[in-house]
C-alpha cells in the first residue's frame, strides 16, 4: 500500500459500480477521503451536505447527466474542482464541460494512474483560489511587519502559554485592549499549529453589520435577501480544515450567538436562505477588548458560548504594564521604518518620555508616534519635541539631565557610573530583577550582589 500523501476529500460519481470501486481502490491508499455516488441526483445531495475538494464526474448518466451536475456544483460550490470522465472522446462535449467550469476533461483511461497527477493539479489550483479569496497574503504582511516582541516577564508568560496551546485544536480566546497585538498572537497560534497549510480566515465582527454577520460566516443562497443576486460561500466553508479568527467577538448580537454556539458544538451550519445542513471543520480563535465575564453578567453574552470560546484564554498585558518592553519595541519599529527612509535613533530623553507615557493605544499608538517622529525629526536623532505626546511628558523628559552621559569623560569614578546605570535600569524595569539582569547582561546572582554593594533600594 502506498504511503498516504493527502487528506483531501473526493466525490466519485459514476453509474458503473465496478468503475467506482476501481477509483476508490486507487485513491484511498493515497490518503484521499473518498465518497461515492451512483447517479447525478445522489451526487447533488452529497455536495450539499459535505464539502468536497474534488469531484470525479461521469458525463453520461441516467436521469441527471454529468453536465447538469457540473453546472450545479460550479454555481453553488465554485472552489470545488471537477474532473469530467467519459467513455467517448467527444470534442463538443469536452468544450461544453470546460465552459461550465470543469478543471479537466478526461477519457476514461485503461490505466487510472494518470488520474493522480491531474487530481493533484486540481487541488493545487483550488488551494491558490482559496488563498486569493481569503487574502492570506495580508496576514503574512502583518506578521512580517510586526513581530511578537517583548522581554517582560508578563509578556513572556503569555507567549509561553501560546506556544503550548498552538499545536492543539482547542478554542482560544485572546483578551486585551486595542493595539496590544491580539491579531499577531492569533497568527502565531495558526502558524505553529498542524493546520498551518490550510486557510487562515479572519473576520472583524465589529466591522460587519449585525444583520449581515450570519451571511458573512455561513454564506447565503441566491435570492435569500434583497441584495443576494448570487450564491455566496461563507467564511466557515472557505476555512474548512483550517483556522477561523473572529476578532472583536464581543460585538456579535444576542440573536446570532446561539447559531454560532451550535456551529462550534457540531460543526454544522446552514446558508442563509438554505435548507441543507452542511459541515465544516475549523479551529476557532477569537479575540476581544471587552471583559466577556462582565458581558455575561449584564446579559449581553451567552455564558455557554463563552465556555466554548475560552477553553484557553490568553490575556495580553497593556503596554503600560510592561514598560521594560518599550526600548526593544521602539528599536524594532524604527529599524523597520528605516527601510524606506533615513535611519533615525532615539535620544535618551526621548526614550525616557516614551517610558513615562501610559500608552492608552498600546503598541499600535507607539508605532504611530514613532513613525511620525521619524518623518518630522530634523536630523537622525529623535528628541522629545518630535514626539506627539502630552506636553507635560515631553517637558519633563526634556528637562531631565542625561545623568550618565553628562558624567562620561569627567572625574567621576567608574564605580559611580556603574551604580547609576544599575539603579536606572532597575527603575526603568520597575525593579523586575530578572528583566534588569537580562538588560545589564549579568546573572541574577551578580545583580543581587551589586544591589547590596551599592546599597540600592526600591523607591517607596
Amino acid at each position: 500500500m502506498a504511503k498516504a500523501k493527502t487528506t483531501a476529500s473526493v466525490l466519485v460519481v459514476d453509474d458503473e459500480e465496478a468503475f467506482r470501486n476501481v477509483l476508490s481502490e486507487l485513491l484511498i491508499p493515497e490518503g484521499y477521503l473518498v465518497t461515492t455516488a451512483e447517479d447525478g441526483g445522489e451526487a447533488i445531495n452529497a455536495v450539499q451536505s459535505t464539502s468536497f475538494d474534488c469531484v470525479l464526474l461521469d458525463v453520461k448518466m441516467p436521469h441527471i447527466d454529468g453536465l447538469e451536475v457540473l453546472s450545479f456544483i460550479k454555481s453553488h460550490y465554485i472552489d470545488t474542482q471537477v474532473i469530467m470522465l467519459t467513455s467517448v472522446d467527444d470534442v463538443k462535449i469536452a468544450v461544453e464541460c470546460m465552459k461550465l467550469g470543469a478543471f479537466h476533461y478526461l477519457t476514461k483511461p485503461d490505466s487510472t494512474d494518470e488520474l493522480l497527477p491531474i487530481i493533484e493539479h486540481a487541488l493545487e489550483h483550488r488551494h491558490l483560489i482559496i488563498e486569493n479569496k481569503v487574502m492570506k497574503s495580508e496576514l503574512a504582511r502583518l506578521a512580517s511587519s510586526s513581530q511578537i516582541i517583548g522581554q517582560s516577564l508578563s509578556f513572556l508568560q503569555v507567549l509561553e502559554l501560546a506556544s503550548r496551546v498552538a499545536p492543539t485544536d482547542s478554542t482560544v480566546l485572546i483578551e486585551g485592549a486595542s493595539g496590544t497585538g491580539k491579531e499577531l498572537f492569533a497568527n502565531f497560534l495558526y502558524r505553529n499549529s498542524p493546520r498551518n497549510e490550510k486557510p487562515f480566515v479572519a473576520l472583524n465582527c465589529a466591522s460587519i453589520a449585525e444583520t449581515l454577520i450570519e451571511s458573512e460566516l455561513f454564506g447565503h443562497e441566491k435570492g435569500s435577501f434583497t441584495d443576494a443576486h448570487q450564491m455566496r460561500q461563507g467564511l466557515v466553508e472557505i476555512a474548512n480544515g483550517g483556522t477561523l479568527f473572529l476578532d472583536e467577538i464581543g460585538e456579535i448580537s444576542s440573536v446570532f450567538q446561539p447559531k454560532l454556539l451550535r456551529f462550534i458544538q457540531t460543526g454544522e451550519f446552514r446558508r442563509v436562505g438554505g435548507n441543507k445542513t452542511m459541515k465544516s471543520d475549523v479551529r476557532i480563535i477569537s479575540a476581544t477588548n471587552r471583559h466577556l465575564d462582565d458581558e455575561v453578567k449584564a446579559g449581553r453574552f451567552r455564558e455557554d458560548l463563552l465556555y466554548r470560546l475560552n477553553v484557553i484564554t490568553l490575556r495580553i498585558p497593556p503596554l503600560r504594564e510592561r514598560r521594560e518592553d518599550i526600548p526593544v519595541l521602539a528599536k524594532n519599529i524604527l529599524q523597520r521604518k528605516a527601510r524606506a527612509r533615513r535611519p533615525v535613533k532615539l535620544s535618551e530623553e526621548a526614550l525616557n518620555a516614551l517610558c513615562e507615557y501610559d500608552w492608552p493605544g498600546n503598541v499600535r499608538e507607539l508605532e504611530n508616534v514613532l513613525e511620525r517622529a521619524a518623518i518630522l525629526s530634523a536630523d537622525e536623532i529623535i528628541h522629545p519635541k518630535d514626539l506627539a505626546l502630552p506636553r507635560h511628558i515631553v517637558t519633563v523628559a526634556a528637562s531631565q539631565p542625561d545623568g550618565v552621559n553628562r558624567k562620561l569623560g569627567t572625574t567621576i569614578s567608574l564605580r559611580e557610573i556603574e551604580r547609576d546605570h544599575i539603579d536606572g535600569v532597575l527603575q526603568q524595569t520597575k525593579w523586575n530583577k530578572i528583566v534588569a539582569a537580562k538588560i545589564l547582561g549579568i546573572s541574577l546572582k551578580t545583580l543581587y550582589t551589586k544591589i547590596q554593594q551599592y546599597n540600592l533600594s526600591r523607591p517607596q
